[in-house]
């Protein structure tokens, strides 16, 4: 969850800096070129000041007379060029040069410098000049009227270089950068901590559920920290945990109770049978069908009461030699593996994993007894032990009949049986009993077809130690 909702964080935050970073950049530039602007207004209203009082007014021509005034505009606008590499020029209204610097600049014939001249011509300072970017090598051209008793009588014009004024908005861009830079690593320092304190209680949560669906009930949320909604749930989980235990509670001390209450009348209506039996002749058929259904009913009982033990009972995990607990099963089951015609064969190297050995026991001695039981004489059942990165299975193959795919999703389950073999021994707990088992110490069970024939049972306990990183 911390995968989608961080980088979701991270963009409408860089969604938000990126709408008030654009317009502030754009700002500082128009703040950069608005200064630059004022000054070149200020320059030209001071020359046009100074070409107010310039006496000889041409009217076709340049006039060749010397002037004072005339030459003391000259020699400012020389020194301005000097100065601050600004074009500037004093131009009559027939755009021949009262005085310009450098001497050779004069009016173009089209540009903006043409059409700012004609915009003072009528009497008003030019427009400002458009917007000059960082990457825009343009020049910025102010015009300002030169009027003489109402009349316009000449026109100042400057052309500016905008190199330095290019190069402070991109300072400024620079500052604004780094400025948005630093916001973006705070936010995003923030979002982790905010995703953090979030989503550790569900993280918590989602691990509880996964102990208590796999047969800790014994564990339960911290309410710690996280938003109030999380509290509250933590605490609803906590109490539905609490109810859910109390209720497989009763469940098993339910069957536990009724399995060992039923087993003394039974045993004494078994003992009452067999004094029958002794009044009657021994190969009595009705005698025999109840002597071996009571054996059944006792069979069920002990396997309901092992079942409630199993589901009951702590586990007591600890690293365990998998390969050496298989083969000291293998090596119990194997005469009666014999005496059925039947080969027990086991490839069980050394590994370790962790696993409560008692109860992975009892659970491979019920999948090698279901493996055994079904597989017919001269047939073979192969027990396998492996490790494969953070497990070590346990795989019982036989090659009896096997399940079709809709048993398959049904085997394990309490009481089940298949139809094609209710005439085989047995409750159909077994297996049930097995999962219980390995569930209390983190371990699984799975089946599948053993090809050509067969079924083949899985069983899987991890290699790392329960509650480590």
């Amino acid at each position: 969850m911390r995968t989608r909702l961080l980088p979701l964080l991270i963009v409408l935050m860089a969604a938000v800096l990126l709408a008030l970073g654009v317009p502030l950049a754009v700002s500082v530039a128009a703040a950069e070129q608005q200064k630059v602007v004022v000054d070149r207004i200020d320059d030209t209203a001071r020359f046009a000041a100074l070409a107010q009082f310039v006496t000889d007014r041409p009217s076709g021509s340049r006039q060749t007379t010397p002037d004072e005034r005339r030459e003391t505009l000259g020699r400012e606008l020389e020194s301005y060029y000097e100065v601050y590499g600004i074009r500037a020029g004093v131009f009559y209204r027939t755009r021949t040069p009262m005085a310009n610097a450098p001497t050779d600049w004069f009016l173009p014939r089209t540009g903006e410098v043409r059409d700012a001249f004609q915009e003072a011509l009528l009497s008003r300072r030019s427009h400002d000049p458009a917007q000059v970017w960082p990457w825009q090598r343009r020049r910025l051209v102010v015009a300002s009227p030169v009027i003489r008793d109402g009349d316009v009588v000449a026109v100042v014009v400057t052309d500016s270089p905008t190199g330095q004024m290019r190069a402070s908005t991109l300072h400024g861009w620079l500052l604004v950068g780094a400025g948005e830079i630093a916001a973006m690593l705070l936010a995003v320092g923030a979002a982790l901590r905010l995703t953090g304190w979030v989503l550790k209680p569900v993280g918590v949560l989602d691990a509880t559920t996964h102990d208590i669906a796999t047969g800790r009930l014994k564990s339960r949320v911290a309410v710690a920290s996280g938003p109030p909604e999380l509290r509250r749930l933590a605490r609803s989980f906590n109490e539905m945990a609490d109810n859910v235990e109390d209720v497989l509670e009763q469940q098993r001390a339910f069957v536990a109770d009724a399995s060992h209450q039923l087993r003394n009348p039974l045993s004494a209506l078994l003992l009452r049978i067999e004094l029958l039996a002794l009044e009657l002749p021994e190969d009595n058929e009705e005698i025999a069908s109840v002597r071996t259904e009571g054996k059944r009913l006792t069979q069920v009982l002990d396997d309901l009461l092992d079942l409630a033990l199993a589901e009951h009972a702590e586990a007591d995990i600890r690293l365990t030699d998998i390969g050496a607990l298989t083969e000291e099963r293998v090596a119990a089951w194997a005469p009666a593996a014999e005496a059925k015609g039947v080969r027990l064969v086991a490839d069980c190297p050394a590994t370790t994993a962790w696993a409560d050995p008692v109860a992975l026991s009892s659970a491979l001695d019920a999948v090698i007894d279901n493996a055994v039981k079904f597989t017919s004489e001269g047939e073979r059942v192969e027990v396998t032990v492996s490790a494969d990165g953070g497990t070590s299975t346990i795989v019982v193959a036989d090659h009896g009949p096997g399940l079709v795919e809709e048993e398959l999703a049904r085997v394990g389950d309490r009481f089940w049986r298949s139809g094609r073999h209710q005439n085989i021994k047995g409750s159909g707990l077994g297996l049930s009993i097995a999962r219980a088992l390995l569930a209390a110490g983190g371990g699984s069970i799975a089946y599948d077809r053993n090809e050509p024939h067969g079924l083949r049972v899985t069983v899987t306990v991890p290699r790392s130690e329960p509650g480590a990183g």
